[in-house]
């Protein structure tokens, strides 16, 4: 699925990285967020899928990130 909107960073658990779509929906990419986009409120578009992944984080839908860009 394609979503836009902007990365955040999320105090909880330590900390972590997420995205905020521009419809109020929030993804967890876990460590497939690449470093070169953890960056408070930046815009991005993403093609992202529903990750098998574990989170111990309890914010969001875990995604695994295919491609992302900043707009």
């Amino acid at each position: 699925m394609q979503i836009t909107g902007k990365i955040v960073y999320v105090d909880l658990s330590g900390g972590f990285w997420g995205i905020e779509s521009d419809d109020g929906q929030q993804y967890n990419p876990g460590t497939t967020l690449p470093d070169t986009f953890k960056e408070k409120d930046i815009r991005i578009k993403a093609n992202v899928s529903p990750s098998q992944s574990f989170s111990i984080f309890m914010w969001g839908t875990n995604v695994d990130i295919h491609e992302i860009e900043k707009i």
